[in-house]
């Protein structure tokens, strides 16, 4: 049986494998990376992000939260299993490609869950200090978009383990009865 794919499953991982490599540079590359640092031209962008979100700004650095850095350790993992899922899916056809894809965005919702329960629960540490245009503008939206997805890509490919997990039992059991008889 070949393996179903989905093209807006596959453009998300491979438009998110150089974000997610970038954001983990920016944070494994702290203070470098940061605004005044030597490799901050790189990231320009979290010029302005690592004041939205303290996760990423200077007082998490230098409290030496460990965070920022535990979930890019995390993000790069779930990059190779989307590297390995456009593999598998597009150049092997290899029927475990859904089960990794499912995997992946399980780790994807995951990850991002924790981050948005940790701001919750820190009483917005890290971004309640934005007025609310702003915060809906460059937190909401942009993560959102990490928990829709998500969402989305695992259930279309549970939908597709379950379709091939039928198939594979009613080929079983036909098998099985043909053995008996």
């Amino acid at each position: 049986m070949a393996v179903k794919t989905h093209t807006w499953v596959s453009l998300w991982f491979a438009l998110t494998i150089p974000v997610i490599f970038w954001d983990a540079g920016y944070c494994f590359f702290r203070p470098r990376s940061m605004l005044g640092g030597d490799l901050h031209w790189i990231w320009k962008p979290y010029a302005l992000y690592q004041e939205i979100d303290y996760v990423y700004g200077v007082r998490a650095y230098e409290n030496g939260d460990g965070f920022t850095n535990a979930q890019s350790a995390l993000n790069i993992v779930e990059n190779f299993m989307n590297i390995a899922y456009l593999y598998l899916a597009h150049v092997a056809g290899s029927p475990v490609a859904p089960l990794l894809g499912f995997a992946s965005a399980v780790m994807t919702l995951s990850k991002t869950v924790l981050y948005w329960l940790q701001e919750y629960y820190c009483g917005g540490c890290a971004v309640g200090h934005n007025d609310l245009q702003t915060l809906i503008v460059y937190w909401i939206i942009p993560n959102g978009l990490w928990l829709l997805v998500p969402s989305f890509i695992i259930w279309q490919l549970a939908k597709d383990i379950n379709a091939a997990l039928r198939v594979a039992d009613r080929a079983a059991l036909k098998t099985a009865s043909g053995k008996k008889q």
